[in-house]
């Protein structure tokens, strides 16, 4: 089961809001997800990320890939072991 660290779309019309999931690759991108490690709301100007980084660094440990997008966000999170 190949699972990957992505972002998830919510909120409404031109209001988008993410939330940070673990999910299996094969589920739709707004699916069903294993587990939310965090949010990301871009239209938030201060700290628009909020990650559980002990969460993220167990599931990378585990093999989870991540998507170029959501390792930007982990990098400005200042998560450990991202690089």
């Amino acid at each position: 089961m190949p699972v990957t660290i992505r972002l998830q779309r919510m909120g409404a019309n031109k209001k988008p809001y993410y939330r940070v999931v673990v999910a299996d690759s094969r589920f739709p991108r707004d699916g069903r997800s294993i587990e939310t490690i965090g949010t990301y709301d871009p239209k938030r100007a201060n700290n628009p990320v909020t990650i559980q980084t002990e969460r993220a660094v167990e599931w990378i440990r585990q093999g989870a890939q991540v998507t170029e997008t959501v390792r930007s966000l982990l990098k400005q999170a200042k998560v450990p072991g991202i690089s």
